[in-house]
């Protein structure tokens, strides 16, 4: 085992999607492994399929799993705030009922005319659309697991994400919401000492050139070193 660091990562599906599929959490290509591997580390990664900000506060309230990462901690990594950027012409709340819907045949076609609206309502929308989480609600629910990890562990070195890039065809290829999420994750970082890394100048190119997974959200491999050995050289100043 390690004698580095631990970094323990709440985060989204970037964080555990490769070029072709979803990992398993261990998978040491993952940028959570890579940016703890860069420390002589190790990460432990808690994250869910379309996680946003108040999803993770969530799982941090209710997960025991993440209690016991917690206790091992050196550093903590919120990457989380991303897919709260997404547009959202249906209301998050009802969208994430439709798996709830008992009869199957009445789910598909649920489902199916959601992802029909889901583009077309974000390219008419644009700006004025609404998006998974908004942006005063995602630094509320990131100051919230600020404060729960800072508070087991006074002094503890958290480091935030910004929201990455995104050229999804589900999305309309539309990101309308992400200038006014980015804005406001850079106050809070800068009113609470926060730590950020920037992942969209690092995997813009290989996202909306099509090299990272053909949903268009996810990344491939040389992104994911990339974000990684940033995120590590975010966490070693830190720690520093």
């Amino acid at each position: 085992m390690s004698s580095g660091p631990v970094l323990v990562v709440i985060a989204d599906s970037l964080s555990f999607h490769g070029p072709d599929r979803a990992e398993p959490a261990d998978e040491p290509r993952l940028w959570p492994h890579v940016a703890a591997s860069s420390l002589g580390g190790r990460a432990e990664l808690h994250a869910g399929l379309g996680w946003t900000a108040r999803h993770a506060w969530r799982a941090m309230v209710g997960d025991p799993r993440i209690w016991a990462s917690l206790r091992h901690a050196d550093a903590v990594v919120l990457g989380v705030g991303g897919m709260d950027t997404l547009p959202s012409p249906v209301p998050t709340a009802l969208r994430e009922l439709i798996p709830a819907i008992h009869a199957p045949r009445v789910r598909r076609v649920v489902r199916d005319a959601h992802a029909w609206v889901t583009p077309r309502a974000a390219r008419a929308l644009g700006s004025a659309g609404p998006v998974a989480l908004a942006a005063g609600e995602t630094v509320r629910h990131l100051e919230r697991l600020r404060v729960a990890v800072t508070t087991l562990i006074p002094g503890l070195p958290v480091v935030g994400m910004l929201p990455a890039v995104h050229r999804s065809p589900f999305y309309g290829e539309v990101h309308a919401g992400r200038d006014r999420h980015v804005a406001a994750m850079r106050a809070w970082a800068s009113s609470t000492g926060v730590r950020l890394v920037d992942p969209a100048p690092l995997v813009a190119d290989h996202v909306l050139g099509g090299h990272g997974n053909p949903d268009g959200i996810h990344w491939g491999w040389d992104a994911h070193v990339l974000v990684g050995e940033a995120v590590g050289a975010e966490v070693r100043r830190a720690l520093a």
